[in-house]
């Protein structure tokens, strides 16, 4: 695990939303949510050291009932946090950060932490939540959640090939300069009517199968089965003709047909 301590540590610790009162908010990190109770307050998300240092693993986390401070280790990187001084020591260098201790829980600003372990955090608009990608991850937190939301929800049933299409089908999107720049606006791209069917439905938001996380892996590693295809459609479910009228077939695969 990376252990670069940022300069700017805790003056990027608030995450781009409006400042308002505490309410509960979902927090993935690398793609996977954190199944924990996290919380926003005044733009700044907060969530339970131990639930986040266990997801990321290796991690011993203990309370120091001497120094009245949550303390955790991983390797030689040494973390402590103070509820009385409002500061996190990491590796020795002190933070001013708010600490909290709910319900026996200690809390701590989610973006210094996963900064300072070499990983960012970004606010998710459409998950209505916080992204944190880790330094050991391969890929962005957001792109990898929802481009593995998509492929499950328009292909779940298909066998790997066809769910690494339809990712490709997102991505070569994203590449032309009719379509939106990343991701998650390619999926939720509604200027010209809804793109996609689970968007609408709202399917998009299940959680997905491990195939289409592999698929979804997969795309973002560079892997393509159908080409530069921009447009498909399943002739079952839907008669497809503004793509039969306008788009040039390339192939299928599975139920998908897939245009140009």
């Amino acid at each position: 695990m990376k252990r670069n301590i940022l300069c700017g540590l805790l003056a990027a610790a608030a995450l781009a939303v409006p400042a308002q009162a505490a309410r509960p908010v979902p927090v993935q990190v690398d793609g996977e949510p954190l199944n924990t109770t996290a919380y926003v307050e005044q733009g700044v998300t907060y969530v339970p050291l131990r639930d986040l240092l266990e997801h990321l693993g290796g991690w011993e986390i203990w309370w120091d009932r001497q120094t009245k401070t949550a303390a955790a280790s991983s390797g030689e990187t040494r973390l402590s946090a103070c509820p009385d001084t409002n500061t996190v020591t990491i590796d020795g260098d002190v933070y001013a950060a708010q600490v909290a201790v709910i319900n026996g829980r200690t809390y701590l600003p989610l973006r210094p932490i996963i900064e300072a372990l070499g990983g960012y955090a970004k606010w998710d608009p459409w998950m209505g939540g916080a992204a944190a990608t880790t330094a050991e991850a391969d890929h962005d937190a957001i792109d990898f959640y929802w481009l593995s939301r998509i492929i499950s929800a328009e292909s779940g049933g298909e066998p790997l090939e066809g769910q690494i299409a339809v990712g490709n089908v997102v991505l070569n999107r994203v590449d032309c300069e009719d379509f939106p720049d990343t991701i998650p606006e390619v999926i939720f791209d509604c200027a010209d009517a809804v793109q996609f069917e689970p968007v609408e439905n709202g399917t998009v938001y299940r959680t997905p199968s491990p195939l289409s996380v592999e698929a979804a892996r997969r795309v973002l590693d560079g892997e393509n089965t159908i080409g530069k295809a921009m447009f498909f459609y399943a002739p079952a479910l839907s008669e497809g003709v503004w793509i039969n009228d306008n788009r040039e077939y390339q192939q299928t695969i599975g139920c998908h047909r897939f245009y140009l």
